[in-house]
């Protein structure tokens, strides 16, 4: 990898093509730019065939600049430095502070280009491209200009090994909020990679991190366990604990959003009870049905007894019916109470 440094002294790492890649890319751009000119050629030859001699050596070294320098310029100012063949090797040009080019990158390369590369055959840029730190050649050097690799291998992720079953929920009381992610960083890396290490190189590297956790910590590790086995089962129980933390939050964000949806559904617009989609079904209101009022008994002339009228219960309560259209009750302007009235 290589340190490029951008305007906002940001260092970048970027792997720089080397000569092989490049070479390679060359030899594409150089095939169709070549197959590219002998057919403007035929074409030209068969079209300037009644032109002088000197009309004829014009359009051809024309031909030859627009062809040859002239397209790879425009190609790789158009596609921010990948062309044809590097497209195919997975290579872009970049500025050395590793932005995309412009035009006057790419006028400087293809300058260049035409002698180290046509003219030389190709000598000159290779032994620019051995000589230099990052594989550039002389286009490169003048304009400032960097070719890079952009697709890389992906790196392998090894798993963290377990550690003994013995050892498992051993540290479910350890505090390790103290711990920072650079020595938890370390000890994966030692971890996944303790096999390719000397056995005393190893033992050593394992025993600086425990005695550096076990100072985060503020807990000895327990009698008789190796340096290896106590960094697998602290970064066991780490794992264990983020998992668990993981579905904690899960489980009270699915909660919430239960919450939510019945209070919404109680209360927040929605009908209790009512399929989404479904049609509404209108439900008749509750009639009241009104009390019992006694009538007072008709007092007759002196002399005789008081007459009580009889109370009637009153009618049973049927549901109301829709209005007529006019807006007016059927009775005639008086709507029924359900009172009797006095005999």
């Amino acid at each position: 990898m290589s340190g490029v440094v951008t305007g906002d002294a940001v260092v970048l790492g970027l792997q720089p093509a080397r000569l092989p890649s490049r070479a390679l890319a060359v030899l594409v751009d150089l095939v169709v730019v070549w197959a590219a000119y002998l057919l403007v050629m035929l074409g030209l030859a068969v079209a300037t065939a009644s032109l002088d001699e000197a009309a004829v050596a014009a359009v051809s070294v024309a031909a030859f600049l627009l062809i040859l320098v002239g397209a790879p310029i425009a190609v790789e100012t158009l596609s921010h430095g990948r062309s044809l063949g590097k497209m195919v090797c997975g290579l872009r040009v970049v500025r050395d502070d590793g932005g995309p080019i412009r035009f006057r990158h790419a006028l400087v390369r293809g300058a260049m280009g035409v002698v180290e590369i046509l003219m030389t055959f190709g000598v000159v840029a290779c032994v620019a491209s051995l000589v230099s730190e990052r594989g550039r050649r002389l286009g490169d050097v003048f304009a400032g200009t960097l070719v890079v690799r952009e697709r890389l291998p992906a790196a392998r992720v090894l798993p963290v090994p377990p550690p003994p079953p013995w050892l498992v929920g051993r540290f479910a009381g350890l505090d390790l909020s103290a711990v920072p992610e650079a020595l938890w960083l370390e000890v994966r890396q030692y971890l996944t990679r303790a096999r390719e290490l000397d056995p005393a190189v190893g033992r050593r590297l394992a025993e600086r991190l425990a005695d550096e956790l076990v100072a985060r910590t503020g807990t000895p590790p327990p009698a008789g366990v190796p340096a290896s086995a106590y960094l697998a089962g602290v970064v066991a129980e780490r794992q264990a604990r983020d998992t668990r933390r993981a579905f904690t939050e899960a489980g009270a964000g699915a909660d919430v959003g239960n919450r939510t949806g019945a209070g919404t559904g109680a209360g927040g617009g929605f009908e209790a009870g009512r399929v989404f989609g479904a049609p509404a079904v209108a439900v008749p209101p509750v009639v009241a049905v009104p009390p019992v009022v006694a009538v007072p008994p008709v007092v007759p002339p002196s002399g005789a007894s008081p007459v009580t009228p009889p109370v009637t219960p009153p009618p049973a309560a049927s549901p109301p019916s829709a209005p007529p259209a006019g807006g007016s009750s059927s009775g005639g302007g008086s709507s029924a109470t359900g009172f009797v009235p006095p005999a």
